[in-house]
């Protein structure tokens, strides 16, 4: 209260300071203020809008899937027009009812993420669904609303009437016949409800099951009382309609009595929208406005005066009503208030306010005011009374603040404490947590925070809901999800492995060192380190019958004759043996040691391993592998496979040396001795029961599983060598330990699985329990669990749920396991039985479902009893062998079977009465009933329906249709895993939790075991980062922000650079969180110590939507917008938007040069406006080849069912990188038809056919990010899919008008650069080209631009190449950054001047160094990406500068024979003598590192694409960027320094001089000999780029003068030629410019 009164009071004396001001200064200050000016930027997807009902039902299905159905409900009992006259009204009314479904701070979220729309793009997806349900019917051609092309026509025509883009945006299907709602049967669709009615009440008979279904997916509603063997029904409606409501009630009818499965997919058709209501159809017009992106104005540098002189376009200009902020913190001033309070000083207190914004824009200070520059606005913002807000202020209006923060007092103890804190944490690093875990701070956006937050909030609501204690809550939810790097190892320890050497024992190693600290001395990169102890044990399982198990032991003779320091060993095994043990139920066959003899049909590697160890046993390990190298020497000299007598004659041969007596009496003898042949059969078993038998050959180098190849054996010595690195170096391991039996003692798992293990991305499935448990009627309620004898009472940590159908011999199998399992003796493990049956099989056969009965009968009432396991394995081997098969359901059969039970019962001690009266009390019905419960349970959790056999343990899904069968070691091994890894620090937290106001009765084993269950099921679904932080150790007393909250369970932890572009957009996001959650926050602010440049040189908004985005006065939404009030008037701002990285947006409103914003130019305009487009989201991925780097060119084309090939991509080297444009629905994505279909294949298609995928569903604004693995087809595994070949015929496809081995993908990388979209490229009719005289091979070239100056160069350089060059021109254009006037006019030009063009663009990658100011992108663009950016087809592109004027015909350069190097430049010249001392590359670094070659200009080149991507120098120039990059003093002209300085790597041809002229460098002597002139800048004199061109190239100014006129013509503007230019002296005045322009510089 104190510190209110005092800002109250502060706020009075201001105003009288004001006032009196005013009073006597007013006119003579304020009369000569220029009116302030405004700038706004908006974004909007590129699809219409979508309605907020539908949406907020998205939203809260999200949640919990039965709140849809429950807001279905409310909505249609509600009269919910009534009071609703607004879009604010409609609004407020969705919100009220979705809040009424959810508990706070959940409600909260709700409410702002329905705000921001980002449940719009689910909307989408429907809309594609709906529109492929409508076109796979004839009646879909009875309209023309229903046409399948994917094209929209909304608000956004371009002003040629197209529209670009839309090929994957799903459109809004219209009302047919003007229906709103119709529903698809996979067969039929209906219009009509009773129509439907009659075809569901239709007999069972009718109904084919074989019919094909409509699809499902996870994203689907399905009604909850749904039966998974019912009809599927899909009804496409709209919420709020009154068509959707009689469907409604019709289907939930329908499906409680099992006759459909009711989904619902929200669609309201356009037209619609009256039938819906005034709420049903809020937002579903115009388009969706878009938050959660920021917006910068950075202040440009101008030294050459690049900016268009040209008038200005005039053009409607859509003003704001919004102009002004007034909430805004200005100076210390809140004027909003101050107005409230002086209504009548208005017109003063705005001109006070317009000084305060635009009197003091800094862009320098002087070097003594930055040095405690970020101290002081470290003390400004603590003790701020809002800091959040104060550091909001100060970093997005920063230039307007500085010159007031540097005269700032500084405290000494701000200072001390960010200077200890430095001590730990890099200065200016900016770092988050949430809940501990740790955020990439690029990454975060309002979306992905947003859904964290709402993540941990509903853990937080369903452990309440499962009476967990708050404070333990808290502690789960700050607790670490399992480490990333666990490394999962075999322990292989045993008697059956047979090692080779001993690097601490064998006299061959005794001149190593035997100190292990020598791991930790630097050696050369492949260096090997030979130090006398076993560190790396490669100990190989193979069957040395086997080509692989053969080939091996020749690896592992090699790697050890060539000293390579691992110790070698086998593990032998006979695959036969193998499998003879796998159907004798994991035992040995009982007659397999009673043979004593051999015959013919006996087992080889048997065979081999009895020879093996009986010469192991008598003459050593080492003749012993020299038996099995003996064994592959002649089994290669014969043409037929292994056979007995060449393992007889190795054994021979390798003894023939050695014993006195002939070999082959030793030979006959052993195969006669049973003790050998068990200790082979044991060695087989014991492979066996690892798990490993299955890879048929594998290393296990220190028990982790590799490939057995030499590669391999190296990459697992090298990947190994840091993990024991780290272990040395902290102390755990000296010379004295035992590394094997530490690192298997640790880590180690007697067994192997690898669908268990699985430790690739995404790869483990996992699903929440605790939603389930908290259903009225849940299945996990109607468990009774089975206990290891005498541990019922003990609280268990892992839980097995064994789904099981008991209709499949397969089924059976695994519930014979589960119960061994338990047999064993388990601890800490219960498990529940979820018996399910196939759904045609259980309708013949009531002998399953009696089973069923009996068995839950049993787990119900006997679960206790110590012998009830035997009796329950001896009750299911009855049912298999006797009645599981058998169709008979007679009485006699069924009283025979529960008589024979009853007697087994009384066996094993339990009560037979049960078992007499369960065959009088039994229902086929209720049985029935309880598996369709179970089997809609495993449908909804896992996705698969009747016949399921699996386990889920604590939430771990592995299901058994797919693969092998799980046994009793393979639950043991899930149950060892998931305990360490996740269940066990859960258990932990939840034993110890003080359980106060809770019934101790209450507080059984089972209350801890199900809530272990379901909390950890719940963890194990979070998306955490296992990397923590320990930011309690920085002092937070005088530079920190500390927010507390003791009721919140969300908390943030951040370490903060304030004057940061990380802290601009932090600030915003964490206000948000502030305001929305309330949650606890502890920032320490981090600045950069003892600046030198400021550190911020431009404003910023981040855009956040509010409830005032939506009308108040009708049904409109305006949208969020960044409003930037007051701007400065004289500087030159540069637009650009900060958006999440998976967007791709482009500018569709902008009147004026976003790129050079000078306000006082905008005349009577108030609000310079600017609208963007999100063109597209990004679907990005990594792609991987086993055992192989990843397949660089590979081809992907994405694409729906019915249009496979949409758009498409190809593979980068670097890390298998591809990326492909994507809009929101369900797509395709497959290898493409032509040579990478031809050698790869998904594993998901080992059956060859190549119309199958990999499925991709987007359904938010996040993009996806997905890993694929390939694989070489058979016989094609040494086949290269880039060829010299292609090279050497590129003459003849040019001849023959061949695109390429791959001329059947006719719109190549359509997804990166719109070579699919006919929107985005420009052909010239058939014989236009012609008629323009062109003829020939159609020549590439290849430009960019930004700002409407170079746009002006552009056109100018488009006229210089046309009249001079004779053949068919395409010119290919970065689109990220040309202005929607260009884009609107091209394609005029096109047609009007006969050429081709195609707008092409690519999203920088994520994991790729960024730059950060966009003329260094726009460099970056010339030359990171020519692989990949351009079709595979086109051969060869010309990059020719925009400000660039042809003078000779570019075929001549485009036929230059560049003697097979992939890129070609004109060096610079060196004979204009004024400009020595300019030439860096003659001196110091340049000169050593050129060692005589020369420094190319980057203004023209050639790229011959082929040579390029055979050559991988796209690859290798991205390695080069992303090493010199990340020192700011490098690549300071980053598209020419970059090629010149890996000219070593990726060959350049030296064009001739001529080829490109610069009055800079090469001086007016050989200027009449200039192919090509290039406005270069001139460092000496910095010229103005307008006024050099005027002077310098003679026609220049006609060729100007003729783009200005058809550039008039085009817009319908009156052409006004310019004033001829005023002579200028040779230099200009430096005073009269500003500092230096990045793209002026580009070519020094």
């Amino acid at each position: 209260m104190e510190l209110r009164r005092s800002h109250g009071f502060r706020i009075s004396r201001v105003m009288i300071v004001l006032c009196v001001l005013l009073s006597f200064s007013g006119n003579l200050v304020f009369g000569e203020v220029r009116r302030p000016k405004n700038v706004q930027a908006s974004l909007r997807a590129k699809w219409s809008g979508t309605p907020l009902l539908l949406e907020a039902g998205e939203l809260l299905s999200k949640e919990w899937k039965d709140n849809f159905w429950e807001f279905i409900d409310v909505w249609h009992e509600a009269k919910y027009d009534s009071d609703a006259s607004t879009a604010r009204g409609c609004l407020q009314k969705i919100v009220s009812y979705g809040r009424s479904l959810l508990k706070e701070p959940l409600s909260s979220v709700f409410e702002f993420t329905l705000v921001l729309r980002s449940a719009s793009p689910r909307l989408v997806l429907y809309r594609q669904l709906a529109e492929e349900s409508i076109s796979s019917f004839p009646l879909a051609d009875e309209t023309d609303s229903t046409n399948a092309s994917s094209e929209i026509l909304d608000p956004g025509e371009r002003p040629n009437g197209r529209r670009t883009d839309n090929f994957l945006v799903s459109k809004n299907p219209a009302s047919i016949r003007g229906k709103c709602c119709w529903t698809d049967t996979g067969s039929t669709i209906f219009f009509d409800v009773q129509e439907l009615l009659l075809w569901l009440d239709s007999a069972d008979d009718l109904y084919d099951t074989t019919l094909e279904q409509p699809e499902l997916f996870d994203f689907d509603h399905v009604y909850p009382e749904s039966s998974v063997g019912s009809r599927i029904v899909i009804l496409y409606g709209a919420l709020g309609t009154q068509c959707f409501k009689e469907f409604h009630v019709a289907l939930v009818e329908a499906a409680k009595k099992g006759k459909a499965r009711y989904v619902v997919r929200p669609v309201l058709p356009s037209g619609c929208e009256l039938e819906a209501g005034h709420c049903g159809a809020v937002g579903a017009g115009g388009f969706v406005n878009l938050g959660g992106y920021g917006v910068e104005l950075a202040l440009k540098n101008m030294e050459y005066k690049a900016m268009d002189d040209s008038t200005m376009k005039k053009g409607v200009t859509l003003e704001d009503p919004r102009t002004e902020d007034l909430n805004q913190e200005v100076r210390g001033f809140i004027f909003s208030k101050i107005l409230e309070r002086r209504p009548e000083l208005s017109n003063e207190v705005m001109a006070f306010r317009d000084y305060l914004l635009s009197s003091s824009v800094s862009d320098s200070l002087d070097i003594w005011e930055l040095k405690d520059l970020g101290h002081q606005t470290v003390q400004r913002i603590v003790h701020a009374f809002d800091p959040l807000q104060s550091m909001q202020e100060i970093n997005q209006n920063f230039p307007s603040i500085v010159s007031s923060l540097s005269r700032m007092k500084l405290d000494d103890s701000v200072k001390d404490e960010i200077v200890a804190n430095q001590r730990m944490v890099q200065p200016g690093k900016s770092l988050m947590a949430l809940n501990g875990a740790v955020l990439n701070i690029d990454d975060i956006d309002l979306y992905l925070l947003l859904d964290m937050v709402h993540e941990e909030l509903s853990l937080v609501d369903q452990f309440a809901s499962l009476k967990i204690p708050s404070s333990t809550i808290k502690k789960l939810l700050l607790s670490p999800p399992p480490s990333e790097s666990v490394t999962f190892r075999i322990d292989f320890r045993s008697a059956h492995v047979h090692y080779l050497n001993n690097l601490e024992v064998d006299a061959m190693y005794r001149r190593w060192r035997s100190n292990i600290n020598e791991l930790l001395m630097p050696v050369f990169p492949g260096q090997l380190r030979y130090i006398r102890k076993n560190i790396f044990h490669a100990v190989y399982v193979i069957d040395p019958a086997t080509t692989c198990g053969l080939q091996t032991v020749e690896m592992i003779m090699s790697l050890h004759e060539n000293n390579v320091p691992m110790r070698f060993g086998v593990i032998l095994f006979s695959s036969s043996l193998v499998k003879n043990i796998e159907a004798n139920d994991g035992e040995l066959p009982k007659d397999t040691s009673a043979k004593s003899s051999l015959n013919k049909e006996e087992d080889i590697s048997s065979l081999i391993i009895r020879f093996f160890l009986y010469i192991e046993e008598n003459y050593g390990t080492s003749l012993a592998f020299s038996f099995l190298s003996e064994v592959n020497v002649l089994s290669e000299g014969s043409a037929n496979s292994l056979e007995l007598h060449h393992v007889e004659a190795a054994f021979v041969e390798t003894l023939m040396s050695k014993v006195k007596s002939p070999p082959q009496e030793i030979l006959l003898k052993i195969e006669k001795d049973i003790l050998f042949k068990e200790k082979a059969d044991e060695s087989s078993l014991f492979v066996f029961k690892l798990g490993v038998s299955k890879l048929q050959c594998c290393l296990l180098m220190n028990g982790l599983v590799h490939e057995p190849t030499e590669e391999s054996t190296i990459n697992a010595m090298n990947e190994e060598l840091p993990r024991i690195q780290e272990q040395v170096y902290y102390g755990h391991i000296d010379s004295h330990t035992d590394v094997l039996e530490k690192l298997l003692s640790e880590n180690g798992y007697v067994r192997y699985n690898p669908r268990i293990v699985t430790e690739g991305k995404g790869q483990k499935k996992f699903i929440s329990l605790t939603k389930e448990a908290l259903c009225g009627d849940s299945v996990l309620a109607d468990i009774s669990y089975l206990h290891p004898p005498e541990t019922v009472d003990e609280t268990k940590q892992i839980t097995h749920l064994i789904a099981v159908d008991i209709t499949s011999t397969k089924g059976i199998r695994l519930l014979h396991e589960g119960l061994h399992y338990l047999m064993r003796g388990r601890k800490s493990v219960r498990v529940g039985f979820l018996m399910n049956a196939n759904d045609s099989a259980v309708s013949s056969r009531s002998s399953c479902l009696l089973f069923a009965k009996l068995f839950e009968s049993t787990t119900s009432l006997f679960s206790h009893k110590p012998r009830v396991l035997d009796f329950l394995d001896q009750l299911t081997s009855v049912y298999e062998s006797d009645y599981m098969h058998d169709a008979s359901s007679s009485g006699e059969k069924m009283q025979s079977f529960v008589d024979y039970v009853s007697e087994l019962a009384a066996t094993n001690g339990l009560t037979t009465k049960i078992f007499r009266t369960v065959l009088s009390e039994f229902s086929a019905e209720g049985v029935k009933k309880s598996l369709d419960k179970v089997a809609n349970f495993l449908y909804r959790q896992v996705g698969s329906s009747f016949g399921t056999n699996g386990v889920i343990t604590n939430g771990r899904v592995i299901l058994c249709d797919d693969g092998d069968a799980l046994v009793s070691d393979d639950l043991s091994l899930l149950e060892s895993m998931e305990s360490e890894q996740r269940v066990k620090s859960i258990a932990a937290i939840i034993e110890e939790a003080e359980w106060q106001d809770f019934d101790p009765d209450s507080l059984t084993s089972k209350f801890f075991s199900d809530a272990i269950m379901f909390v950890s099921s719940s963890m194990a679904t979070r998306k955490r980062s296992s990397e923590r932080l320990r930011f309690e150790v920085l002092n937070a007393k005088y530079s920190a922000v500390i927010l507390n909250n003791e009721n919140s369970t969300i908390h943030i932890d951040a370490v903060i650079d304030p004057l940061s572009s990380a802290g601009q957009k932090l600030a915003p996001l964490l206000r948000v969180l502030r305001n929305l959650v309330h949650p606890s926050m502890r920032i320490v602010l981090n600045p950069v110590s003892s600046l030198v440049n400021l550190p911020l040189k431009n404003y910023y908004r981040y855009v956040v939507p509010s409830m005032d985005d939506f009308s108040s006065l009708d049904f409109s939404i305006t949208g969020p917008r960044a409003f930037f009030p007051n701007m400065p008037l004289s500087k030159t701002l540069t637009m650009n938007l900060d958006v999440p990285d998976p967007w791709l947006i482009e500018p569709v409103i902008a009147v004026h040069d976003l790129d050079n914003i000078l306000l006082e130019n905008l005349g009577d305009v108030r609000t310079l406006q600017a609208v963007f487009e999100l063109e597209a989201l990004l679907l990005t991925g990594h792609c991987s080849e086993k055992d192989h780097d990843p397949p660089r060119g590979l081809q992907f084309i994405l694409g729906t069912k019915a249009s496979p090939h949409l758009v498409d991509t190809l593979v980068m080297a670097n890390l298998g990188y591809w990326q492909l444009k994507v809009s929101p629905g369900v797509w395709n994505l497959q290898l493409a038809p032509g040579r990478s279909a031809d050698l790869y294949m998904m594993p998901e298609s080992e059956s060859g056919n190549r119309q199958s995928g990999k499925q991709i569903v987007i359904y938010d604004l996040r993009g996806k990010l997905v890993y694929l693995e390939v694989m070489k087809r058979k016989g094609k595994e040494h086949e290269q899919l880039l060829t010299a070949a292609t090279d050497e015929h590129a003459e003849k496809r040019k001849e023959d008008g061949i695109s390429g081995w791959n001329a059947n993908i006719l719109k190549w990388a359509s997804g990166l650069i719109g070579g699919g979209e006919q929107s985005k490229k420009r052909h010239v009719p058939s014989g236009a080209h012609e008629k323009f005289g062109r003829r020939g091979v159609t020549i590439n070239i290849f430009s960019i631009a930004s700002g409407h100056l170079y746009e002006r160069f552009l056109k100018i350089m488009i006229l210089s190449v046309l009249k001079n060059t004779h053949r068919p021109v395409k010119f290919w254009f970065i689109k990220n950054y040309l202005s929607p006037q260009f884009k609107d006019f091209i394609p005029h030009m096109a047609q009007e001047y006969g050429f081709d063009y195609e707008l092409i663009t690519y999203k920088w990658p994520t994991w790729l160094h960024k730059q950060t100011e966009k003329q260094r992108i726009i460099w970056a663009y010339k030359i990171l990406f020519l692989d990949v950016i351009f079709p595979l087809s086109l051969e060869k592109v010309i990059f020719v500068d925009a400000d660039q004027v042809v003078r000779a015909d570019m075929g001549e350069l485009y036929d230059m024979d560049i003697k097979g190097r992939p890129l070609a430049y004109t060096p610079f010249c060196d004979n204009n003598k004024e400009m020595d001392g300019y030439r860096f590359w003659r001196q110091g670094f340049w000169k050593d590192h050129l060692q005589g070659r020369p420094y190319h200009i980057s203004a023209l080149y050639v790229v011959d694409l082929v040579r390029f991507r055979q050559t991988a120098a796209g690859d290798n120039l991205r390695v080069f960027y992303e090493t010199l990059s990340k020192d700011p003093n490098s690549l300071s002209n980053l598209d020419q320094d970059l090629p010149n300085y890996a000219q070593h790597t990726v060959p350049i041809f030296s064009l001739p001089q001529e080829w490109l002229w610069c009055e800079s460098w090469c001086g007016n002597a050989t200027k009449s000999k200039a192919k090509t002139i290039d406005l270069c800048n001139n460092p000496m004199t910095k010229e103005p780029k307008l006024q050099g061109a005027r002077r310098i190239v003679s026609e220049w100014p006609e060729l100007d003068a003729e783009a200005r006129r058809f550039t008039a013509k085009v817009f319908g503007e009156e052409f006004e030629p310019l004033a001829p230019p005023t002579e200028v002296s040779g230099k200009t005045d430096s005073s009269s410019v500003d500092d230096a322009d990045e793209e002026s510089r580009s070519e020094l």
